[in-house]
């Protein structure tokens, strides 16, 4: 906007009558309360959104009442005002900042005009985490229907209900066609019988891969041959391995393209899985656990094939380092923020509906978003470091850390079983030398929980101490666990006692006692691993045959 621009547009904003949902006033004569800035940039980017403008505005050197000039030294250095973008994307959904900042000078002193932009269709802009919106000249939290109004707008069109023109059934992989039959199945066990009746086309509309009969492509997404990626040109099929070395240099990658069902296996087999020691010295603390939770690495795969923009061309991608992966996919996070998903429980959104679905009914994601919740509550349980979302240039990623970065968050989380994700978030943000407002380090110091002068804080020392009663014993106990002495003794026990025993009867006496740090799957290959080892030392020997074991001591 030239001079002649910006005057004529500031002339139009003080000639409305009072200040709008969409244009706000304010002195500012010398400085002003970056939290407060940040506050009114969603509000006025939410409600230009639902007013169906294209920008709202926030402007310094303004008197509120009168509307008469009366200048601003706000930033007077061009550099530190531009500097503004980045500190309020910082903090955004989406990592949204200013459209621009114009300075205009007139007699009566300096204006400063922020340019706003409309929040994005479908994508409501949170300040750290938090809606705002204004109700006339009040700034306030953005109620649940204006929230409900701008999510419920239509981004695009479902790019993967499209049918493939040419598609048959000869090009879905067999065996994915297989895996899926098994998948639907556990989904519904009520259906079993009828499922192994259905021919595999009937499967597929049942399933929600198929619309009457055709080949979509979400199907050929989860369950096409490598050679069907054609049908859904130019869009990709293609996860992306790469694995890194200690420079940042690529030491080695592979594509993998679809069916996507059986990818996701292959991708994960790449990654190297290694065992973490707690070097602590703390009794709270296990004393080892693999770097990543085989849970965690598939949901952050399925939630990137789920969330990805395939309009755009581009691939999703997983890059290994020594001790964290990132995940990443094209396309902006529509829940509008993490915070939005883990604090607000914020009603869960898909880029492409019918292949979500599809991948529902193949039990692969859960559409109520709880998988998100689910990966911070696994890393929390291990006393690693929360997943760390980048959101921006349309694009997601998520790193997942494999190691503790800070022992004193660790031994809080081990220590407070019952802190509040809230306090774990900023905590995280703490660890990993993240900003944080006013607000946030006002509220952590009310706690005791972090010492330090801004921009420098840290997890305050003091709150770490010993175990206070036997609820936190028994805590320590069911995550670390006994050693595996003792629970072959347990089971040597058992076999003195009653003689033999099947698999099922190990699993009885030992998965309940297992530590609770071990999901299911681990556990039982936990028992596995205790039965093997009995054998290797002959203690035990197995009286019938391998697929039905009956395990017996050796006197």
């Amino acid at each position: 906007m030239t001079n002649n621009d910006l005057l004529d547009k500031l002339n139009e904003l003080r000639s409305l009558p009072g200040e709008t949902e969409v244009v706000e006033f304010k002195e500012a004569k010398n400085q002003y309360d970056f939290n407060k800035i940040g506050k009114y940039f969603s509000a006025l980017s939410n409600e230009a959104n639902l007013k169906g403008l294209r920008s709202a505005w926030l402007i310094f050197g303004i008197a509120d009442k009168g509307k008469q000039v009366v200048g601003t030294r706000y930033r007077p250095n061009r550099v530190e005002l531009d500097r503004l973008k980045g500190e309020i994307a910082n903090k955004t959904t989406n990592r949204i900042t200013f459209l621009e900042i114009y300075e205009l000078i007139l007699p009566e002193g300096r204006v400063v005009l922020f340019q706003i932009p409309a929040a994005p269709r479908g994508i409501p802009i949170a300040w750290e985490g938090h809606y705002y919106g204004r109700d006339g000249e009040e700034l306030g939290p953005l109620n649940i229907d204006e929230i409900e109004r701008i999510r419920s707008q239509q981004v695009t069109a479902d790019w993967s209900v499209g049918i493939c023109p040419g598609a048959t059934l000869d090009d879905i992989d067999p065996r994915a066609l297989e895996r899926a039959r098994v998948n639907f199945t556990k989904k519904n066990p009520h259906l079993a019988g009828e499922i192994r009746a259905w021919d595999d086309m009937t499967f597929l509309n049942k399933a929600k891969l198929t619309i009457q009969g055709k080949i979509t492509r979400a199907a050929i997404l989860l369950l096409g041959r490598s050679e069907s990626e054609h049908f859904i040109s130019p869009a990709v099929a293609r996860i992306t391995w790469i694995l890194k070395g200690h420079n940042g240099s690529s030491r080695d990658y592979e594509h993998f393209s679809c069916p996507f069902l059986l990818t996701v296996d292959e991708v994960f087999k790449k990654i190297r899985i290694l065992k973490y020691r707690y070097m602590t010295g703390e009794t709270l603390f296990p004393e080892e656990v693999d770097q990543y939770d085989p849970y965690v690495i598939r949901e952050a795969l399925h939630n990137c094939i789920a969330h990805q923009d395939y309009t755009a061309g581009g691939k999703i991608i997983l890059t290994e380092g020594d001790d964290e992966l990132t995940f990443s996919n094209i396309g902006s996070f529509l829940p509008g923020s993490v915070e939005a998903v883990i604090r607000l429980n914020a009603p869960h959104q898909y880029r492409n509906p019918f292949l979500a679905n599809a991948m529902v009914s193949l039990n692969m994601i859960d559409t109520i978003g709880s998988g998100i919740i689910n990966m911070f509550e696994t890393q929390r349980a291990r006393f690693f470091p929360m997943p760390e979302y980048e959101l921006g240039d349309n694009r997601v990623k998520m790193t997942l850390y494999g190691r503790v970065l800070d022992i004193n968050f660790a031994r809080l989380l081990a220590q407070n079983p019952s802190l509040s994700i809230e306090d774990i978030l900023l905590l995280d943000k703490v660890q990993k030398k993240r900003p944080l407002g006013d607000s946030e380090v006002k509220h952590l110091r009310s706690k005791g929980y972090i010492e330090g002068r801004k921009p420098n804080y840290f997890v305050a020392v003091q709150v770490i101490k010993p175990i206070p009663d036997k609820n936190l014993k028994a805590q320590y106990i069911r995550q670390r666990g006994f050693d595996d002495a003792h629970y072959k003794k347990m089971m040597l026990e058992y076999l003195d006692r009653y003689g033999s025993a099947t698999r099922q009867d190990f699993d009885s006496l030992l998965l309940e006692k297992l530590p609770d740090i071990l999901s299911k799957k681990q556990k039982k290959a936990k028992v596995g691993n205790l039965i093997s080892n009995l054998r290797i030392s002959n203690h035990i020997r197995n009286t019938g045959n391998a697929a039905k074991p009956v395990w017996v001591m050796i006197k």
